[in-house]
């Protein structure tokens, strides 16, 4: 039988989400729980990888057992043995061919930025003091509306077999004293996010027309694109699912 964890973390002291060997990661952290609870080896497949220090307030993982599983109070179970920095807050039964990664049908992240230093921000945001014209980054985050091919904005020499996203979302906002980027899109390349913001950002600094944001987009060359910004900045915030593929929300 298979079961979706919906999850969050904080990034801060994880090497990401995926498994790797001598490096604390999310993923390593909740099959090591898992394994012990349900008395069993358990390998988790993730909604996706999210990079070192990258945090997520919406994360979906699946997992088998050969048991049904009272979803309630392993997730009490869980929460016991996880680390402060991990959550779960649901384990929902799905249809036993529903798949965490390439079921999703969208996947929404918010990169936070601070103008003004705040020491409870450090781990969140990130600081950056000069100004920012946020009305013509917000008009380029537009031209990405147009665009289904992102290998400008992909971390090189990765084994992807396409760089067609769709981006169906973007936005700039001012709030309170932090300028939020948000974007939504039915996939994304590694380091997509981060590179497209610090990108937006030479825009915002007048240092990158929008005519050259067109034309780093059809270069196809990350070379061209902007730098990539701190990844404690970013956050993976919804993941969307079709509702056909649950069998239950974590009632059981």
């Amino acid at each position: 039988m298979r079961y979706f964890l919906e999850l969050s973390y904080a990034g801060t002291r994880y090497h990401g989400w995926q498994s790797q060997p001598n490096a604390p990661t999310v993923q390593a952290s909740i099959e090591k729980a898992l394994s012990l609870l349900l008395r069993m080896p358990v390998k988790i497949t993730g909604a996706g990888r999210t990079d070192t220090g990258v945090h997520a307030r919406q994360m979906f993982a699946h997992f088998d057992s050969k048991d049904t599983v009272n979803t309630v109070e392993l997730t009490y179970k869980l929460n016991s043995f996880l680390p402060d920095d991990i959550a779960i807050h649901r384990i929902h039964r799905v249809k036993d061919d529903a798949h965490a990664r390439f079921d999703a049908i969208s996947r929404s992240y918010k990169y936070y930025i601070h103008r003004y230093k705040n020491p409870f921000l450090t781990q969140t945001s990130w600081y950056f003091a000069k100004d920012l014209d946020v009305d013509l980054m917000n008009k380029a985050a537009r031209i990405l509306l147009e665009y289904n091919d992102f290998k400008s904005f992909s971390k090189t020499h990765t084994d992807v077999k396409t760089y067609i996203c769709k981006v169906q979302q973007t936005e700039w906002q001012m709030v309170d004293n932090q300028i939020v980027f948000s974007i939504t899109a039915d996939r994304f390349l590694r380091n997509m996010v981060r590179a497209i913001v610090g990108t937006l950002v030479e825009v915002g600094l007048h240092k990158t027309s929008l005519t050259d944001f067109r034309q780093i987009i059809e270069s196809r060359n990350r070379s061209n694109a902007g730098f990539s910004v701190p990844a404690k900045g970013l956050f993976l915030t919804e993941i969307k699912y079709p509702g056909q593929i649950f069998t239950s929300y974590g009632n059981d």
